[in-house]
């Protein structure tokens, strides 16, 4: 089937071993992206290189393998604050994924809260970015704010503006819903949230992998996402805080490589990055991470867009062409996420039969229960697709889907 972007998908699926592998005697269809991406075989290969060649702690040994672990670990830091567009590489902090980056900063307005003070989330997000603050209000006596949605799956951004006034100190939106795969105006939200002098995060997670991410052009307090997300392994997060909020808040967990000077009377911690990296990190999966980072740039983010892009708007036409077919999520500034219903029929039940047919798809709440809530729904399937996925898996998920309710009707 033709292909009208820069992307030669025959070519980049070749790098992807899994894509190689049947699932119940039918070729594996991957549609369950926004859960986890796959790992191409350069990412695979410095993973074991690792292991076999400079196994060692980092930052702490003058011997050659620990100094060849830390010049790897630290130059994956450095490709990360390049591909953000950080000021600098030490406003980048490892953590194991998004909701430790979260629950990093949510712990670090404990001191910064007070009673009555309140923070902004919006209907949209992720189970992981409503109970880490959920938590934190308990403990600070501060009041959550409700963004609400409409019912094309985007925020109301007028009901944002009247949520804001001079209690407002933390604002946390993601950028793309996991659930609906709606984009959201994160640079108004960021702008507007300003004005009050609040601080906001971005919930990055879905984006990064479909596009260019720049903080500085956001002017974005914190960006938050996970490597497993942008063809990397699994456990490892990046955190972006500015430097002036990063020494604002105190570190979220305590022990080595985070303190300056210890004593029984006393501990001083260390700067930027190192106090909130303590303990041995994931060495081999932060090394990985950046080897991810630059397999997705050398293919280019733009390209890898354009191409998902024209995924979306071929599947969205088919899928509508079903009887009593309902997509959620309908917005028009739309990443490859497509989640839908048909009819009465349970989710479970459509996602089981194609599974037996070698797709893989998402079923249930997709850990964002109050969208779920606010369509009246259980859950929806969910396909999502990324740049080594085409348009004949997309034909043959067609198929099996009408197998499926056809069975179930």
């Amino acid at each position: 089937m033709k292909n009208n972007t820069n992307i030669n998908v025959e070519e980049i699926r070749k790098d992807f071993p899994i894509l190689k592998r049947k699932v119940n005697g039918q070729n594996l269809i991957y549609f369950d992206n926004a859960a986890t991406s796959q790992t191409p075989k350069v990412v695979i290969d410095s993973i074991v290189s690792y292991y076999s060649n400079y196994n060692s702690n980092i930052h702490r040994g003058v011997h050659a393998l620990s100094q060849e672990a830390t010049d790897a670990y630290e130059g994956s830091r450095v490709k990360f604050q390049k591909h953000f567009n950080a000021k600098n590489s030490f406003e980048i902090i490892f953590t194991s994924g998004t909701t430790h980056s979260i629950n990093l900063v949510a712990n670090g307005f404990k001191k910064i809260l007070k009673r009555d003070d309140e923070i902004i989330v919006s209907q949209l997000e992720h189970h992981s970015n409503i109970v880490p603050w959920q938590m934190l209000c308990e403990e600070t006596g501060a009041k959550i704010k409700v963004i609400p949605i409409d019912h094309n799956g985007e925020l109301i951004f007028s009901e944002f503006e009247k949520l804001l006034n001079a209690k407002t100190k933390v604002v946390f939106v993601n950028h793309i819903s996991n659930a609906l795969g709606v984009i959201n105006p994160i640079k108004k939200i960021i702008t507007k949230a300003h004005e009050y002098n609040a601080a906001v995060l971005i919930d990055g997670a879905q984006a990064t992998p479909h596009m260019k991410i720049d903080v500085s052009e956001l002017d974005v307090d914190f960006y938050v996402t996970s490597t497993h997300k942008i063809c990397g392994p699994t456990g490892v997060g990046v955190l972006y805080g500015k430097e002036e909020w990063l020494n604002k808040i105190p570190p979220f967990l305590g022990g080595g490589e985070m303190i300056d000077k210890v004593t029984f009377e006393k501990s001083t911690y260390a700067g930027l990055p190192n106090k909130f990296e303590a303990g041995t990190p994931n060495i081999s999966g932060v090394i990985a991470s950046g080897v991810a980072i630059d397999y997705l740039n050398g293919i280019g983010l733009d390209n890898i867009n354009e191409y998902e892009k024209d995924l979306l708007d071929y599947a969205t036409s088919k899928l509508l062409e079903i009887k009593d077919l309902k997509i959620y999520g309908v917005s028009e500034e739309k990443t490859a996420v497509i989640s839908f219903n048909v009819g009465q029929i349970h989710p479970y039940d459509i996602g089981s039969i194609v599974d037996k047919l070698g797709i893989a798809t998402r079923t249930g709440h997709h850990c964002a229960q109050p969208i779920m809530d606010y369509f009246k729904i259980p859950g929806t399937i969910r396909i999502s697709f990324s740049f080594y996925n085409t348009k004949e898996e997309i034909d043959i998920f067609i198929k099996a889907l009408n197998k499926a309710i056809l069975m179930l009707s």
